[in-house]
């Protein structure tokens, strides 16, 4: 957000405290790292793609929104992946 909006650090931390109180953010832990490793070589992702899928398993979520991944991917038969720009 910094460099791509060319936002201060502060309205960065603003924006981050205003997400906070509109959603949940959660944690990843050591075990969430690991299945971000399978997830990884059994779809053919990146480490930190596969990180964000992990924990989005792990807290039950059943869609995940990302520019970045591959569109209607569906990860281990319970998350879909959707690009809100297609």
């Amino acid at each position: 957000m910094l460099k791509k909006f060319k936002l201060s650090s502060a309205q960065v931390e603003n924006a981050l405290l205003e997400l906070d109180t509109i959603v949940n953010i959660v944690d990843f832990d050591l075990s969430t790292q690991i299945k971000a490793l399978h997830i990884k070589n059994k779809y053919n992702l990146q480490f930190y793609d596969s990180l964000i899928i992990a924990t989005a398993l792990e807290n039950r979520c059943t869609t995940l929104y990302s520019e970045d991944m591959h569109h209607d991917m569906i990860v281990e038969n319970r998350i879909k992946i959707i690009n809100p720009f297609k």
